[in-house]
């Protein structure tokens, strides 16, 4: 691997039929890929046809999309790896100012992707979505310290008592399960701040199963985010 190309490198407890159809199959990208979102230009399904398909060749089990990103799905011991190559950089221009933010992306699109064909498999989700800036990561307020996947946990997490099980961990990135959720997943992530991110980066994906109640669980955590995070830009959706 070139150091211009960063891999991420997820293994799936699952064949590698069943990941790669998680790759192919547009609504099961929906059960990982991103949040639910509209915007002016289209939302999450436009999103993924562009990404995936519009511009995206394959070959196998490799997948190579219309910016230079490549998937390889590949058998290992006890299901199917997934290795994503990031394109080289300043191979797109236009988003090089983002790439590390995209990196960042895959990471939590990855491991969602895990999540989804692991725990849910074929199921739809719900989405809840947070973004700010701020120097203090929601780890650190919410009082979660990490132990190593597959570690259980339990805390109260903005109002509401909670456990689960760490599902990943990343330099600024977490995962937790969220029983209470539908058997969910929480990811939070924050970059500090520095030369790229003078005001920091922070994220939050919650993803929603069964009846959980969508509209009091966003009340509770817009009334927490927003103000320890605001939003720099109105990002839409």
């Amino acid at each position: 691997m070139s150091e211009d190309r960063p891999q991420i490198v997820v293994t799936v407890a699952a064949p590698v039929e069943g990941v790669w159809d998680a790759l192919r199959d547009k609504q099961k990208i929906r059960h990982w890929h991103g949040w639910e979102y509209e915007g002016p230009e289209g939302g999450l399904d436009e999103e993924i046809d562009l990404i995936y398909f519009t511009r995206a060749v394959e070959e196998g089990t490799t997948l190579t999309l219309g910016n230079g990103d490549e998937f390889v799905v590949e058998p290992v011991e006890g299901g199917a790896r997934i290795t994503l190559t990031r394109a080289p950089r300043g191979a797109d221009p236009k988003w090089e100012a983002y790439y590390d933010d995209v990196t960042e992306g895959w990471t939590t699109f990855l491991n969602q992707l895990r999540f989804a064909v692991e725990r849910h498999p074929g199921e739809a989700r719900h989405t809840l979505f947070y973004s700010g800036t701020g120097p203090v990561s929601p780890m650190a307020e919410l009082g979660i310290s990490p132990g190593p996947a597959g570690s259980a946990y339990e805390l109260e997490l903005v109002g509401e008592q909670v456990k689960g099980e760490v599902w990943y961990t990343s330099e600024h990135q977490i995962g937790l399960t969220v029983d209470a959720w539908g058997n969910g997943l929480l990811v939070l992530s924050h970059v500090p701040p520095g030369d790229q991110k003078p005001d920091g980066a922070t994220m939050a994906v919650l993803s929603l199963y069964g009846d959980t109640d969508r509209t009091e669980l966003d009340a509770r955590w817009r009334a927490w985010w927003e103000p320890r995070y605001p939003a720099k830009l109105d990002l839409g959706g």
